[in-house]
């Protein structure tokens, strides 16, 4: 951020160049494990193609991790956004951000302690949520609990 310089469009940038490992390392690990399991062997004994594999067996086995991953990153992305427009390097006024808020807060924290308390239990809130709604939708997908 700080080459690249403040911004919305910037902290998007940065924020998806640096956190997509994450994702393609579960994804793999998670297709790993379940190509070696019997019935993707003998579905590609039977003459399953490979579309036919990915679609059937691959994807709905890994959807339940990748989830997770996605609603914690997103989470994080949140916070990592809201970090750096904290710290000013982020979103740039006008546009609204919890960073920006709480930087704004914390001199006021003696007189008018709501300023920064708010947004802070607003981003807290928000984060938990996200969490909680990956863990309900982990379960949903995950055909193993079915």
């Amino acid at each position: 951020m700080a080459v690249l310089g403040p911004g919305l469009v910037n902290v998007i940038v940065v924020l998806a160049l640096t956190r997509w490992p994450r994702y393609a390392r579960v994804a793999y690990g998670q297709t790993l494990s379940i190509a070696n399991t019997p019935y993707v062997r003998l579905a590609t004994l039977m003459g399953a193609g490979p579309l036919r594999i990915l679609f059937r067996h691959v994807l709905p086995n890994i959807l339940g991790a990748v989830i997770v991953v996605a609603t914690l990153e997103f989470g994080l992305m949140v916070l990592f956004e809201a970090g750096l427009s904290f710290l000013g390097l982020g979103v740039q006024p006008p546009t609204a951000s919890w960073g920006s808020m709480l930087s704004t807060g914390r001199n006021y924290l003696a007189n008018a302690w709501w300023i920064a308390t708010f947004p802070g239990m607003c981003l807290f809130t928000l984060v938990l949520a996200i969490n909680m709604i990956g863990d309900a939708l982990r379960d949903r997908f995950d055909p193993r609990l079915h």
